[in-house]
Parts: structure tokens; C-alpha cells; sequence
């Protein structure tokens, strides 16, 4: 059974490790100060015993602030140094759940597309945006479509569940890769319809205007498996409730032979 803590779910917990499931909008670390509780906050006061005792809480897999799913935290300094180690050797299997649109031509299908921030080349009014370039660096995910659905409400738009498995970790990689694609995630403020989206936000916050062009408050990014081969370890997260509650309340399950 899940145990919740504040604004996270314990998913399993060994003497080396522990895993969450991080819900949106929760900051993974502190970026300003005072901008309030974070993963790393909570996550400290849960292991406040072991690190009074020479423990820490060193988070392994970095997620964006608006995605959900699955974080590994190492609770020593040697089991930061060995699951470190895994990732840096790409031996961490990573596992994500997107809502997007459009229908993809494949159910499968990979984009291997080098990426950098778009500001080391051209102007850009987002700092952290990055972009494809062929002397960024090496970047590749793949690619399942899971279902395809239209719109509940106008049968013109269409949308599709998509499972990726990134094999590189670069900064918003799946979110890039998917709108290189021609499939923005559902939500997405920078890599969606249009970035000034983001700089609206940013300024306005929320409102009904950026909801009639985003559809979700958030991007639909669900980190749903993570799994280490190596040291016989998994584990696993169902899509977020916030994107499976709107999708069922907005989405119609397209036939099979509509689709792919």
C-alpha cells in the first residue's frame, strides 16, 4: 500500500533507497528561497532519523516540476555513489506515459534528434528551452502509441496516449522529441502550440484563455516505470489521476481501424 506523505506517495522503501511518487506541480529541489515545500523538503523530514545518523537524501532521477511519477532517492552516501554510477552507464530503464496530440503514422517509432539549449544559439525568451541541433548532444527516446482517442466534444481533434522510453537523459527530452515529432504533449507551455504560452503564464498565471489552448494546467508527463536491471530492481506507477480523469471525461476511444 501506498503511504502518503504531505504531497507524495512512498512507493517502496529499502535500507539504501527509498521511491516516490511525485505528484505535479511539487518542486523536486529548491530553486529561490522561500519558493516554498519541495520533494527534497519532505523527503528530508521523512528520513530525518537516518540523516541525524550520518544518512542524506540524494534525489537519483530529476524530474520538471510539472511532471508526476516515479523518483529514486538514495538515503547513503554509498548508495548515491552506486545508483549515480547506473545512471551515468544509461543502466536505469526509464519508462514514461505522455498524452499528445495528434495520431502518430507508427505504434512504433524512435527519434534520434541531438539537442542543446536553444539560447547558446539563437535568441530565445526562455532560458531553459531546448531545441534540436545537430551539434547538440546525443539524444534518442522511443516510442509506443498505447491508444489513440478524439475529442468528446469536436471530433476534429485527436489525441493519443504514447509510452516513451528515453535512452539518453537530456533536459526535456521526451517533450522536445515528441513535438519534433509533430506530437506536442497535451499541456505543454513551452514545446506545445506556442511558446508565448509559457511567457503568458508566467505573467498572468492560469486562466481561461491559455485553458482553451493548453486543455491541461499542466503537461501531461507521467514517469510510470523505472527499473535497474542490475541490481533486480522495478518499479511501477499508474498514469497519473489528474490526466486519466481528464481524459476520460474529454477523449473518446478512436477504433482501431481509425488509427496507426
Amino acid at each position: 500500500m501506498k503511504k502518503i506523505v504531505k504531497d507524495f506517495h512512498v512507493i517502496a522503501e529499502s535500507e539504501a533507497w527509498i521511491v516516490v511518487d511525485k505528484p505535479p506541480y511539487l518542486e523536486v529541489h529548491p530553486s529561490k528561497p522561500g519558493r516554498g515545500f519541495t520533494l527534497w523538503d519532505g523527503v528530508r523530514e521523512l528520513l530525518a532519523y537516518e540523516i541525524a545518523n550520518g544518512g542524506q537524501a540524494s534525489i537519483i532521477n530529476r524530474l520538471d516540476r510539472e511532471t508526476s511519477g516515479l523518483t529514486l532517492i538514495a538515503k547513503s552516501a554509498a548508495s548515491a555513489r552506486a545508483l549515480g554510477l547506473e545512471m551515468m552507464a544509461r543502466r536505469v530503464e526509464k519508462e514514461y506515459l505522455a498524452l499528445v496530440w495528434g495520431w502518430p503514422e507508427r505504434r512504433e517509432f524512435a527519434v534520434d534528434a541531438p539537442l542543446l539549449r536553444q539560447g547558446t544559439r539563437e535568441p530565445s525568451r526562455i532560458h531553459l528551452r531546448q531545441t534540436v541541433h545537430a551539434e547538440g548532444a546525443e539524444a534518442r527516446t522511443r516510442f509506443h502509441v498505447e491508444r489513440c482517442f478524439t475529442g468528446a466534444t469536436t471530433a476534429g481533434d485527436r489525441f493519443a496516449l504514447v509510452r516513451a522510453f528515453p535512452e539518453t537523459g537530456r533536459t526535456h527530452q521526451i517533450r522536445v522529441h515528441l513535438a519534433h515529432a509533430g506530437h506536442p504533449v497535451v499541456g505543454d507551455k513551452i514545446y506545445g502550440p506556442d511558446e508565448r504560452c509559457y511567457l503568458e503564464f508566467i505573467e498572468t498565471g492560469w486562466t481561461p484563455r491559455l485553458a482553451a489552448r493548453l486543455l491541461l494546467g499542466r503537461h501531461a508527463l507521467h514517469s510510470t516505470g523505472l527499473r535497474l536491471p542490475a541490481l533486480g530492481l522495478a518499479w511501477e506507477s499508474p498514469l497519473a489521476a489528474d490526466i486519466a480523469v481528464w481524459a476520460k471525461e474529454n477523449l473518446l476511444a478512436a477504433p482501431e481501424s481509425a488509427a496507426l
